[in-house]
């Protein structure tokens, strides 16, 4: 390995003069990096995680992320549907292999999704709702005849949705033979895999630092050898010091820059803003666990305390966009209709009619600047209305890890689609039939308490239209519901706007952490 990547993984790095430039085979991306739980693609469920999966693991099939709605293969070179609508025949890619040297086989495909569902760690609910099991999964995903493989599910949906799920995290494919290598305790490789690697995707992770430093190695079993070899995430939480590295040359990419910093870097002639689309939507959620937010006309009075026009257009400019609906802009049946708007005085009055006053409450929040910025500018807004709110900033991965256990009142936070369908975003916010703390859900209407019963099962209504315009109309009226009676107040729609060097080519970031891609870069 280049001596200079050495040194920075070494902790020199970042003195501000290191480098004057980066190395040549080396892309150094800097970023905030600390809301990463794990790397084991059955337990990563962050956005930082997600793009460092997708890196070093592949999966059967894949979204494009020029057009997402479209998927291209991955590990499987095809597939042929069953007549039945059933169950689906994969043919593995001829030669393919993982890190290790290992040939990609249709066991490691089994053993993959077995994983995911017996450690039954965040991500599983995306393939367990294909009627998966860590005791059926053996039946229904069966070896066929040389490097074929058949996946049958079970449930009142197509391929398409199937083939939606496959490509999203939890299917990503490990080395069965060297996970178990280094399985502890029963733990099928968890602990070893958030320190290592066992994939066949471009890259496989050299070192990684909890909230410090990533370094990615070019796989040189790869199918398709990445243009640079490594790739080097230094977790940088101030946007200023991010600014900085980027312009003294120790930096080629800069991801989470303020408003302020992205419009001092336009006059550079070295450095160059993209925008790329995004589908993560921000939101304040409130935990009714707790008695005292359980009032719906709290959760109507919250949504005129929010300063849309002010964070979108001047705080946050270029980065947030106004929309209050659970599916993001670019998903079929998307509402763009955005009812709310700031009106402290309207809120006083839904507050007294409902006799709540002197309310307190504690929100939950990312560290990172931008959530700052945000969760001030409603601090300030709701207090106009006598609510209290209390900031408890901290790392991703504390918040997170606080948010899924259900122990905080309110939080700031994002979703993203786990897969390309509405659904995916329908089941996070529009359904919970199990509010008990064993039947743990990845999902932000069980993170936060809301038991809906009938709502979720327009939801499921939903998932089994097969008609498209009908689909997509079920889809609004879920939205509408949330919209307006949930304790969900869904406040922006994400933009990303990401700084590089001018000399860097190649750079792919589509509108989920998944779509992040280094290994077309070039400098």
């Amino acid at each position: 390995m280049n001596p200079r990547i050495c040194a920075a993984v070494a902790g020199v790095f970042f003195s501000l003069s290191a480098w004057a430039a980066t190395p040549k085979d080396t892309l150094v991306v800097v970023k905030n990096i600390d809301d990463i739980v794990s790397l084991d693609p059955a337990e990563a469920f962050e956005f930082s995680s997600g793009e460092v999966v997708t890196n070093i693991y592949e999966r059967l099939v894949q979204y494009d992320a020029a057009d997402p709605t479209q998927l291209k293969p991955g590990l499987a070179a095809s597939w042929k549907p069953a007549a039945d609508g059933k169950s689906i025949e994969f043919t593995l890619r001829k030669g393919a292999a993982f890190e290790s040297g290992n040939p990609v086989r249709p066991e490691d495909v089994v053993f993959s999704f077995k994983r995911v569902l017996k450690l039954n760690k965040a991500p599983a609910f995306i393939l367990s709702q294909l009627g998966w099991t860590a005791d059926n999964i053996e039946q229904m995903a069966r070896k066929g005849a040389a490097d074929t493989l058949v996946l049958g599910w079970s449930g009142e949906f197509g391929p398409a949705y199937v083939l939606s799920v496959l490509a999203a995290r939890p299917g990503a494919i490990v080395d069965e033979k060297l996970v178990l290598a280094n399985e502890k305790a029963g733990d099928l490789g968890n602990q070893w895999l958030n320190r290592n690697s066992a994939g066949s995707g471009p890259y496989k992770l050299k070192l990684y630092k909890p909230k410090e430093v990533l370094l990615l190695e070019a796989n040189k079993k790869a199918f398709n050898l990445p243009k640079t070899a490594n790739v080097l995430i230094k977790s940088v939480a101030e946007s200023a010091t991010q600014r900085l590295l980027l312009e003294s040359g120790d930096a080629d990419i800069a991801r989470d820059l303020a408003a302020d910093q992205l419009d001092a870097l336009k006059a550079r002639t070295d450095v160059r803003i993209e925008d790329f689309p995004a589908a993560a939507v921000h939101f304040i959620a409130l935990n009714l666990k707790n008695e005292k937010l359980r009032n719906p006309a709290l959760w109507e009075a919250m949504r005129y305390l929010v300063d849309y026009d002010g964070i979108s257009t001047q705080l946050l400019k270029g980065q947030m966009r106004t929309h209050q609906a659970f599916l993001p802009v670019g998903f079929a049946g998307a509402l763009t209709t955005n009812p709310y708007k700031a009106d402290p005085e309207r809120a006083k009055a839904i507050l007294a009619k409902a006799g709540i006053g002197g309310l307190e409450i504690d929100m939950d929040l990312i560290n990172t600047q931008r959530f700052m910025d945000m969760a001030q500018s409603m601090q300030a807004t709701m207090a106009k209305a006598g609510i209290k709110l209390n900031l408890l900033p901290g790392t991703g991965a504390q918040v997170l890890t606080r948010y899924r256990a259900r122990k905080h009142e309110a939080i700031l936070l994002y979703w993203g689609p786990d897969f390309f369908d509405p659904h995916s975003n329908a089941k996070s916010f529009a359904y919970n039939v199990d509010n008990s703390d064993s039947a743990y859900q990845s999902t932000t209407t069980w993170r936060n308490g809301w038991l809906i019963p009938d709502l979720s099962a327009k939801t499921m209504a939903a998932l089994k239209e097969v008609d498209p315009a009908k689909r997509a109309v079920a889809y609004q009226g879920l939205q509408r519901e949330v919209q307006a009676k949930s304790p969900f107040i869904i406040t922006f729609q994400e933009q990303n706007r990401v700084a590089l060097r001018s000399n860097v080519k190649g750079y792919v970031q589509g509108t989920v952490a998944d779509l992040i891609k280094y290994d077309g870069v070039t400098k």
